[in-house]
């Protein structure tokens, strides 16, 4: 039963066995969860870093701290270890890992080798990055033609750890695919998945359909690069604008790879802490393959300068536009959760609310990018930074906070400090406002991203922004030092503290090694808070 505890035998934690090759060769998907939580924190701190160091060189107009060419490597490293390392296989490797087997009544993945084989994947994809660092690129994230063509900077090695980190992604979404088809708990229909399992399932189709295009296009700039083949640089006959193209017909879908597993996330945590059934389930559930859909369409609002047609600009707007409406349609549908509900501020609560804040933020914002008139000031501005920052940070990064205090239970079986985790919440939503709402005015402004130094009539809010940066990345700190103490000191964890009833939270914390003794019949839905009434299935 959906609803009901779930029997033990005999309870053997997943957690038992110790070792670190107990863990590097283990094939169970929570201990593979735990690998790549790790993985991805770690890079995360060290994107964050950077990123106070890029803050700090802008505290004042002058390249004070580190020369423009230092700066340019920094902001290289600072978005392809937040993109490709964070929040790309952030929420669907981690969480996906962890949750799906345990949401849907399965006792691991469909593939459990290959799923290992994922993670290796991505641990060569990161030492490749890594050995890149000893002559470090300085082309920014996008690795644009012709400049990344031509630099003498390391941007072959670079760009091949990303494109070996694109496989890991690969697998793991084919492997959740199969994993919903096939491995659900009998009476688990579609219309019983919780809606995490609909957003990582829209994630893992994306994974599968759009990297392999950016795969390929990074293997081009490699032979482009190594065997002088003209594709992207046009002193060799080839065209950048192509190179343009195929990274944005990835990047785009590959935004909604970070952002719908958090969607999934904000679906769990609201109807737990407002004790009310979700508002719109069957809205909510396929409007993560809306999403998915359109992100497709859209990739050439990235290009609207590029010398694109006035059609297929107008095209592109339009769709643009489009995509607004599934997301709405979330955002309603949380809200309308939330109306006269029994709301208890939970940490993790607290963190949907602020993603629903700053994410509608960062969304709005981005209507101001689709509208042509409008993208042409705004392009390649600070404008263009925040925005990306509230739905990235906002959006992505708030999900995967409030995912890590809810489920921290569960995965650990330890409690954290509660009062010391909402004043952290309260530094980092305050610190995130402070550092990048003043980048919507310098970006109206005319201020340009990507330079190390600046006009001194900006000085004012560039120094603002630095000093939210301060808070925020203190507000990161007492989470991080929270969490990590409580692993140590921290009370043990209930089986399910939040009454949830969800199957994942029907199991022992932490859960045993095969999950359940016995696969369980569904009966219920997972959201029957209140009243009990059941979707047709």
């Amino acid at each position: 039963m959906a609803n009901h505890s779930i029997a033990h035998n005999v309870y053997v934690p997943y957690l038992e066995k110790k070792g670190i090759l107990s863990w590097l060769l283990s094939t169970d998907h929570k201990r593979i969860g735990i690998m790549y939580l790790v993985s991805i924190s770690f890079f995360f701190l060290v994107a964050g870093v950077i990123a106070l160091l890029m803050r700090l060189e802008l505290l004042t107009p002058a390249a004070d701290f580190v020369q423009p060419h230092t700066y340019n490597v920094l902001f290289t490293l600072h978005g392809s270890l937040m993109v490709f390392f964070f929040v790309v296989p952030g929420l669907a490797a981690s969480f996906g890992n962890f949750l799906i087997p345990l949401m849907i009544g399965a006792p691991d993945v469909a593939f459990p080798k290959l799923n290992l084989g994922s993670y290796w994947i991505y641990l060569l994809g990161t030492l490749i990055v890594l050995l890149a660092l000893m002559k470090p690129a300085d082309t920014g994230w996008t690795y644009y033609t012709p400049y990344s063509a031509t630099t003498d900077t390391d941007v072959v090695l670079i760009t091949l750890g990303v494109f070996v980190l694109g496989f890991s992604s690969i697998l793991t979404g084919l492997n959740f695919i199969v994993t919903i088809h096939k491995m659900r708990a009998p009476g688990m229909t579609w219309h019983r998945l919780p809606l995490f399992i609909w957003a990582s399932y829209a994630t893992a189709v994306l994974q599968l359909l759009a990297t392999p295009v950016v795969g390929i296009t990074l293997l081009l700039l490699i032979a482009e690069r190594t065997l002088g083949v003209g594709f992207f640089d046009p002193a060799k006959g080839g065209d950048p604008i192509l190179f343009q193209n195929f990274f944005w017909f990835y990047s785009h879908p590959a935004v909604y790879i970070m952002i719908i597993p958090a969607m999934g996330v904000i679906s769990e945590i609201i109807p737990v802490f407002a004790r009310k059934p979700i508002f719109g389930y069957k809205a909510i559930a396929y409007s993560s393959l809306g999403i998915a859909f359109i992100s497709f369409l859209v990739w050439a609002h990235h290009m609207f300068t590029s010398g694109i047609s006035s059609l297929a600009a107008t095209i592109f707007s339009f769709l643009t536009f489009l995509v607004a409406i599934p997301t709405a349609i979330k955002v309603f549908n949380w809200t309308a959760t939330l109306y006269k509900g029994s709301i208890h501020l939970h940490s993790s609560m607290l963190y949907a609310l602020g993603f629903i804040f700053l994410f509608t933020i960062g969304g709005l914002t981005g209507l101001f990018l689709g509208a042509l008139a409008a993208d042409i000031h705004l392009h390649d501005t600070y404008f263009v930074v925040a925005h990306m920052h509230y739905v990235m940070i906002g959006g992505t990064v708030m999900g995967f906070f409030g995912a890590l205090h809810f489920w921290y239970p569960k995965w650990f079986g330890k409690m954290f400090n509660e009062m010391v985790a909402k004043i952290a919440w309260f530094l980092v939503f305050v610190g995130f406002n402070v550092t990048f709402f003043p980048q919507f005015f310098l970006g109206v402004q005319g201020m340009p991203r990507r330079y190390a130094t600046y006009p001194a009539e900006f000085e004012s809010l560039m120094s603002l922004s630095t000093y939210g940066s301060w808070i925020l990345g203190l507000g990161v700190l007492i989470m991080t030092v929270n969490l990590i103490a409580g692993l140590f000191n921290g009370e043990k964890a209930p089986q399910n503290p939040y009454n949830s009833l969800s199957l994942e939270w029907q199991v022992p914390s932490p859960p045993p090694h095969e999950n359940f003794d016995e696969i369980p019949h569904v009966t219920d839905w997972t959201y029957g808070y209140g009243k009990k009434k059941e979707p047709e299935a």
